[in-house]
């Protein structure tokens, strides 16, 4: 209610120019309030959203990039349970959330990022368009950049989050950010940026489109009543099983940059993107190589995406009273 109310006050507060700032005028100053309460909002909202949507399908995810980064092991739905259940079995169930507090790290300040950028690209836009509105291309571009510039600050800690998943001796994130570093080098933390940046640009820019474009027609809506939390999760797996279909085989790409020569490979296969793929294509083709455990993300993915732009909604709904388009 504190943290409401000051929020209120920032955002309405006709009189909040210091004495040192009296040269600006009483709307400007009340704009550039109000630009750093929404930003604030937006960071907050997308951090709550991300950790929530991450920890719910975290024993998935480390089920997934298991099979992402090996040459050697085929994926099923069948092979996936024996691994969570192996895993279980020798390790106890804690250890499905193994790397979980890496990827807090990591995907916290990712989401925060990624949300508040597109809320800010999206009002660029706004601004710059004759008539105030969002276009489809436009939704796209937004949602590119703002996956470029979450991924641009947060990479390494997605790394060391790849190597905790698949690595029993990588415990925590200290540990294995010191490991990596004396054995592998500094510049071993930015191994596959390439196709991580390409691969959210078409993801961010494909997720947060579609997504933004469901909400603002509400096909399953009467027009009337206030899109309910059925739909808007509908939407979000929609644009996330979409999204992450396009962008998926960077998304193997990375994971085996990233791992490289830690399941017996020669780390000269993975040294470069077009190595990688190629690597990938000749060994273990297109469906068992670059779509590998894609099935599991038609499962894992609509939920996590659901459930993390559901609850930025409504999260950034309950700080500002307002919904975002």
């Amino acid at each position: 209610n504190e943290y409401k109310s000051y929020l209120s006050y920032v955002m309405s507060n006709q009189d909040g120019v210091t004495s040192q700032n009296k040269v600006e005028s009483p709307k400007h100053a009340q704009k550039h309030a109000r630009t750093k309460a929404e930003a604030l909002n937006n960071l907050l909202s997308g951090a709550v959203a991300g950790a929530v949507a991450k920890s719910t399908i975290a024993p998935l995810d480390r089920a997934k990039i298991s099979f992402q980064v090996s040459s050697k092991t085929s994926f099923s739905y069948h092979s996936c349970y024996m691994f969570l259940r192996n895993t279980v079995k020798e390790e106890g169930v804690r250890q499905l959330w193994k790397g979980n507090t890496a990827t807090m790290v990591r995907i916290m300040p990712y989401a925060a990022v990624s949300f508040m950028s597109n809320e800010h690209y999206k009002n660029y836009f706004k601004r710059n368009s004759p008539d105030h509105q969002l276009s489809h291309v436009k939704r796209f571009l937004a949602g590119s950049m703002a996956g470029l510039t979450a991924s641009g600050t947060t990479y390494c800690l997605e790394v060391l989050r790849s190597r905790m998943a698949i690595q029993k001796n990588y415990n925590t994130l200290t540990q294995s950010f010191k490991q990596i570093v004396q054995n592998e080098g500094f510049l071993s933390l930015y191994r596959g940026i390439s196709p991580t940046l390409l691969g959210v640009a078409i993801y961010g820019g494909a997720s947060f489109g579609i997504f933004g474009t469901l909400k603002n027609i509400d096909p399953f809506g009467d027009g009337v009543s206030e899109l309910t939390i059925c739909r808007r999760m509908f939407y979000g797996a929609v644009a996330g099983l979409i999204g992450q279909s396009i962008s998926y085989p960077l998304d193997v790409t990375r994971r085996r940059m990233q791992t490289g020569g830690t399941h017996g490979d020669k780390l000269e296969k993975y040294s470069s993107m077009r190595k990688t793929i190629s690597h990938i294509l000749k060994t273990e083709g297109v469906k068992k190589g670059l779509y590998k455990g894609l099935s599991l993300n038609f499962v894992k993915g609509p939920i996590s995406v659901s459930i993390s732009y559901t609850v930025f909604d409504y999260v950034n709904h309950f700080l500002t009273g307002k919904e975002s388009y």
